[in-house]
């Protein structure tokens, strides 16, 4: 729980510094733009939705974290509910990346 933590508040501060895309058709498209260095997303989410982002990132080859619920996601980065979000920053996001555990490509 403490490592989620800690990789939640790095969140924050990567939202703060503009480093963050929210919501499913942002994390689309900054998967499909190579903009993306690490997809999170919530365990609560549809799993029409945890599909696709499996397959998106897969096909991209970047790294996948299928973690905390909607809100937690949310209230990370100062938002409402949030069942997807990208990472664009390559420092962030193999800090977060630390804390969590990614899927297997």
């Amino acid at each position: 729980m403490i490592q989620k933590n800690k990789a939640f508040g790095t969140l924050g501060l990567a939202m703060k510094s503009g480093n963050v895309a929210s919501g499913e058709f942002m994390t689309e498209q900054a998967i499909r733009s190579g903009e993306a260095k690490l997809v999170i997303v919530a365990e609560d989410a549809s799993d029409n939705t945890k599909k696709k982002f499996r397959n998106s990132c897969h096909y991209y080859q970047i790294p996948l974290a299928i973690v905390g619920d909607k809100e937690t996601l949310g209230n990370a980065i100062g938002k409402e509910f949030r069942a997807s979000l990208a990472v664009l920053d390559q420092g962030f996001a193999s800090s977060i990346s630390k804390n969590l555990d990614l899927e297997e490509m």
